[in-house]
């Protein structure tokens, strides 16, 4: 049974910086690859990046391209969402969430966190 927990969230300032984290128990963290989403206040879910069980491969949505970077510690069993230059559109409940295969074209994750909120002000 995968559990995830999503830690980090709370108030920002626009250009500033944050760092959430996703804690892994369960399972065997280093064979699932894990994903970012992401839904805003009368917005549909979207996707946000994701990363590969070994940790190689990556993929992010052109709206946080450039400025999210997505990274797992395999000692913490934890997978890491740094955000920069945060702006009001970053504003949102973030999810965390885990499948066996990898594939940065597919929201139908296995498992999924209970979500931490991150607001951003002007």
């Amino acid at each position: 049974q995968i559990q995830l927990v999503e830690s980090g969230g709370g108030l920002a300032q626009a250009a500033g910086s944050r760092r959430l984290s996703c804690a892994f128990s369960g399972g065997t963290f280093r064979t699932d690859a894990m994903g970012w989403f992401r839904q805003a206040p009368g917005k549909e879910r979207e996707f946000v990046a994701t990363i590969s069980g070994g940790g190689v491969s990556t993929y992010y949505a052109d709206s946080v391209k450039g400025r999210f970077t997505i990274s797992r510690d395999y000692a913490k069993n934890t997978v890491n969402l740094q955000m920069n230059s945060l702006n009001p559109e970053d504003t949102a409940v973030y999810y965390c969430a885990a499948d066996r295969k990898y594939d940065p074209l597919s929201y139908e994750y296995a498992y999924w966190g209970q979500g931490t909120q991150v607001t951003v002000s002007s």
